[in-house]
């Protein structure tokens, strides 16, 4: 028998089974962490956060160091959910225009469904670049994503913009707006808002027609 073979796999499987543990004690402290932020708002403390997921601050301060580690787990976390549920939404769409209605629907949506969270997950430590490299890379991707979508809507519309026209910064001014104009309606009241199917519409709307049709003509008095 090789007592020394034997030896280094049990250390192995001691180490593995240790990893896996380790790693589903960060995931549920993740979650733990979620649900506090959901519950108390973006500014509770790790005192708050620990209490509310019944361990101790040093508990979350040995898994990510301090409170910046811990939103940049918890927003990784949900922005990961988030793109899982943009990229589904554009998809499953028949069309163009139908698969950014849905991106912009859900988008809205996820953010209603937890604002606490959404706005603990979107305001991580800014990289050295002074943006968050989370939020750059979900950004990159989903601009990715309604670029594809994009190209496939001047197609259909016969339409071949030269390399250096305007027309493709499109997919990134789409972002902007869906993301300015859905923080600004999440901080607003709820009962001073419309609801984020109807807005979700609108927003499509002033992406693919502008102003166009978004308002009766004013009749003219004379």
């Amino acid at each position: 028998m090789n007592t020394a073979v034997d030896s280094v796999e049990s250390a192995d499987g001691r180490n593995t089974r240790w990893e896996q543990h380790r790693l589903q004690r960060r995931a549920d402290l993740i979650r733990g962490a979620r649900r506090a932020v959901h519950d108390l708002g973006p500014q509770a403390s790790m005192d708050e956060i620990a209490a509310h997921a019944g361990t101790s601050k040093s508990v979350f301060y040995r898994y990510f160091g301090d409170k910046n580690g811990l939103q940049v787990a918890v927003g990784q976390r949900a922005i990961e959910f988030m793109e899982r549920e943009l990229m589904s939404a554009a998809e499953t769409s028949d069309n163009p225009l139908d698969g950014l209605y849905s991106m912009v629907s859900v988008y809205l949506r996820l953010a209603e469904s937890s604002p606490h969270v959404y706005a603990f997950s979107t305001r991580l430590p800014a990289g050295p670049d002074g943006q968050p490299a989370a939020m750059a890379d979900f950004f990159d991707r989903i601009a990715s994503v309604i670029d594809v979508h994009f190209r496939e809507y001047l197609h259909q519309q016969q339409r071949s913009p030269s390399p250096a026209s305007a027309t493709w910064y499109w997919p990134r001014a789409a972002i902007g707006m869906v993301r300015s104009a859905g923080e600004t309606w999440l901080a607003s009241p709820p009962n001073e808002r419309p609801a984020a199917d109807r807005l979700a519409r609108k927003i499509t709307a002033w992406l693919t027609i502008g102003l166009t049709g978004s308002y009766a003509k004013v009749p003219d008095p004379s």
